[in-house]
């Protein structure tokens, strides 16, 4: 089911922000050895019919005994219905997560977060760098503004990777390069197979490949911190204004409503102001990225 929107979802505050909704874990899709897809369905029919979420925004993930997670949402709000959440194992929660199976139930609260201005962006161009696990929470914004292409000029998705193998959605981007709709520029830094048949370089090598119109673009970016070190350099050397680079930033996200004090920076909290940031943002904040 598809639900086209000129404008971005309301953002809902829950009536109880600590309270979970328990939800169906309905497909697990392996991504790389560390890293799942877990697709959800809220087991409330009127939680499925409700919720609604911006791109960039994220849930808490939670497991009953174990703990709770934050976790970007990487499902478009265009695409109702199911949440789908690609979460890394990386601690205790998400490696009682990925003991479970389809069928198996979770916590879920929110949606947190600012998310993208996907209002300020409609009508310009959109230009998205993913380096690495960076495309999970852009992959929100990439379907929103794919299903709703009418509102937004030219799409341009750069995505970076170690290597073929370790794409985030290889088949989906793979499908995207075919489409006329989007300029889908994907490299990688090395092919030990040998197989791939596409761009070999670092990401901020595919600026040398396209012509970019800073001042009608937003350019939003996420991913390890050396990707945010050279593809801001190129952004900015391109001419982009600081307040039109967006970036996905997650800090230590505890309660998801600013009352824990683990995410602040400076004087702002990820889970409120966050975690989409601008670059005049970041610059204020050094200690953001």
């Amino acid at each position: 089911m598809l639900l086209h929107t000129d404008t971005a979802p309301p953002l809902q505050p829950a009536a109880n922000p600590y309270q979970p909704y328990m939800a169906r874990i309905v497909r697990i899709q392996k991504m790389l050895d560390d890293t799942r897809v877990f697709t959800l369905r809220f087991l409330d029919e009127s939680m499925v019919r409700s919720f609604r979420h911006r791109p960039g925004q994220f849930v808490m993930l939670s497991i009953p005994g174990t703990g709770e997670a934050p976790i970007s949402i990487s499902s478009s709000p265009t695409r109702p219905e199911i949440l789908e959440l690609c979460v890394r194992r990386a601690g205790r929660m998400t490696s009682s997560l990925f003991r479970l199976s389809t069928n198996d139930v979770v916590g879920v609260r929110g949606p947190y977060g600012n998310g993208f201005p996907v209002d300020d962006i409609r009508g310009n161009h959109l230009l998205l760098a993913a380096g690495g696990l960076g495309m999970a929470p852009l992959r929100s914004l990439l379907w929103y503004a794919l299903d709703n292409r009418h509102l937004f000029d030219g799409v341009i998705l750069m995505y970076g990777s170690r290597s073929p193998a370790d794409m985030l959605f290889r088949d989906e981007m793979l499908s995207l390069a075919g489409r006329d709709d989007v300029n889908c520029m994907l490299t990688v830094d090395a092919d030990p197979s040998g197989a791939w048949t596409g761009r070999i370089g670092h990401l901020p090598s595919l600026f040398d490949h396209v012509t970019l119109e800073p001042a009608r673009t937003y350019a939003a970016v996420c991913g390890p911190p050396v990707v945010y070190r050279y593809v801001l350099e190129r952004l900015l050397a391109a001419g982009f204004s600081k307040d039109r680079i967006l970036m996905s930033l997650e800090r230590r996200m505890k309660c998801g409503i600013g009352k824990c004090g683990h995410c602040s920076v400076g004087y702002k909290y990820t889970c409120l102001q966050g975690p989409i940031f601008t670059y005049w943002d970041a610059i204020n904040l050094p200690e953001m990225i």
